[in-house]
């Protein structure tokens, strides 16, 4: 149960993907690594959309979804600092290919900070509940909330307490002066003792100058149960970002969303059974590092949660989006798994 706490914010042959055009072919080999021969030329295949689009118009940025109908929405999915990175884009000796296409409007390699949204249809009235609202929230609010006719945030769900989750918590000072009263914030104990130092004026508005406007929130603690926000019961995904640190997805109905992970315990996977669309951490294509899982982990763990549908988040500038999606559509011809990377802006319909 939930606490009220009362109010209290050209390409470069050094890189692994760098995408020479006449040079490499990227491909899975047969222990889930990535390899890349430089035996034949790579051609750009227009993007297949397979399971992630449907072929309406009006669905050019994920599956159809209808006016009456639940939806997450991918607020981002990138890393703690972006992608295009700057020093990839203002280093003079090596042309980043992921970021040199990121900078173009509309490209799918842009990536900001790990969020998704989810748009609640119910018979009381919609409701948005955000997870994460981190450092660049503001860029990816300003682009997808009008697009998608996005007005409130009903609620935040905090995954942990790095900067690319909670870092944007002041930017909520736009909703709760000009939109709504205030905004309900779900956050773990551990990481609501980092937010009173990191967002101590937040937390405790007492050192506030009179008249000043800043985010009016309401902190509730969560333990690891479930836990009911506006009548939808959320189920805590407990899981290990790094050593040591414990970080948390969120089981959404049959929707699985584990953002930050490098590994997940034992009595987790009990919670992931019969999970229909898996949200899953893929930092890189090689391997996963000390806080991410990198794709073949990601993969592993796709084989042994077996959800029906899986898109990967928390991309890095190594993941170029049509080269890898390209080779994720192999393994459903091989193995019947349906996974592809996901992109900031793309649209789900989901049941709650």
């Amino acid at each position: 149960m939930a606490v009220f706490l009362g109010i209290v914010r050209p390409p470069s042959q050094h890189s692994l993907f760098s995408i020479i055009r006449f040079t490499r072919q990227f491909s899975f080999t047969n222990n889930n690594s990535i390899s890349i021969s430089k035996k034949a030329k790579l051609q750009f295949k227009p993007f297949f959309t397979a399971s992630l689009h449907s072929s309406s118009a009006s669905s050019r940025n994920g599956d159809e979804v209808s006016a009456n109908q639940s939806e997450i929405i991918f607020i981002g999915t990138g890393t703690s600092e972006g992608i295009p990175r700057v020093s990839c884009l203002t280093n003079p000796l090596k042309t980043c290919p992921v970021c040199s296409k990121a900078k173009e409007p509309g490209s799918r390699n842009r990536r900001l900070n790990t969020s998704i949204l989810i748009r609640r249809t119910r018979p009381s009235g919609n409701c948005n509940l955000l997870v994460d609202v981190g450092k660049f929230f503001y860029h990816s609010a300003l682009k997808w909330f009008p697009s998608y006719g996005i007005r409130t945030i009903d609620a935040v769900i905090i995954t942990h307490s790095h900067a690319d989750a909670i870092g944007g918590m002041d930017d909520l000072r736009d909703w709760t002066n000009n939109v709504q009263p205030s905004v309900p914030i779900y956050v773990a104990s551990r990481d609501f003792e980092v937010m009173k130092k990191t967002h101590y004026y937040l937390v405790d508005k007492s050192s506030v100058v009179e008249g000043a406007a800043v985010s009016e929130l309401q902190f509730n603690i969560i333990k690891e149960d479930p836990f009911i926000v506006h009548d939808l019961e959320i189920i805590p995904l407990p899981v290990w970002h790094g050593p040591g640190y414990r970080s948390l997805g969120f089981r959404f109905g049959s929707t699985c969303y584990i953002s930050d992970a490098s590994d997940i315990p034992e009595e987790t996977y009990p919670l992931l059974h019969d999970c229909e669309l898996l949200i899953l951490d893929a930092l890189r294509p090689d391997r996963s590092s000390s806080t991410h899982f990198g794709l073949p982990r990601a993969l592993d763990e796709v084989r042994k949660i077996k959800p029906k549908r899986t898109l990967f988040t928390g991309m890095m500038h190594l993941m170029d989006h049509e080269v890898v999606n390209e080779g994720l559509l192999k393994l459903k011809e091989t193995e019947g798994i349906d996974v592809q990377l996901s992109y900031d802006g793309l649209r789900v319909p989901v049941s709650l």
